[in-house]
């Protein structure tokens, strides 16, 4: 898939989370939007844990692992109240938004529609940014989620690095691997 530019989120309530998120606010950082249901087997069973573990196997490192609960069937059973619960029961750490409803009361939530998503679970890897590198659909092997992580997360940490050598430079400072130094 060639990189574009991700939509950005259409959110009605964030969960595990003081600040609400967006594209903008984790620019500079690669990002798992995981999409997922809590009433769909595969989210359960492999898709949340698999999301849960990125998060703790990349702590430090610029990734920012994003629930989106986007529920396009049993819309009644999956309210925010209970997604509440879920997350409390199944002791989820990363922040979740709740998708926002479409307006004209086509059954596909907002940001699922906008990112063309298929079902759940979904994995759309945002690179630091903030396009689209990765759609994945369904169950992933969790090493080649892993490879995909880690290629962006080596690629937003160059992206980090050259930008601050740039505004160093831009200061009239030379910075090398070892150390940064002015120039006269």
């Amino acid at each position: 898939m060639s990189a574009r530019p991700a939509p950005p989120w259409s959110v009605t309530e964030w969960i595990n989370t003081d600040v609400p998120l967006s594209l903008d606010a984790l620019r500079g950082k690669a990002i798992l939007l995981h999409a997922f249901q809590m009433l769909c087997p595969g989210c359960i069973a492999h898709g949340i844990p698999q999301a849960q573990k990125a998060m703790e196997v990349f702590k430090g490192a610029p990734l920012a692992v994003v629930g989106l609960h986007t529920v396009f069937e049993h819309h009644d059973a999956m309210t925010p109240t209970a997604l509440r619960a879920f997350v409390h029961e199944y002791g989820l750490r990363f922040p979740i938004g709740i998708d926002a409803p479409d307006p004209s009361g086509d059954p596909i939530p907002r940001t699922m529609r906008a990112y063309g998503m298929r079902g759940t679970p979904t994995a759309v890897l945002i690179d630091a940014r903030g396009r689209i590198r990765k759609h994945l659909f369904g169950r992933i092997d969790d090493m080649v989620l892993a490879r995909n992580l880690e290629a962006l997360v080596i690629e937003a940490s160059v992206t980090a690095r050259d930008e601050i050598a740039e505004k160093t430079a831009a200061k009239g400072a030379a910075c090398g691997d070892d150390a940064c130094v002015t120039r006269p």
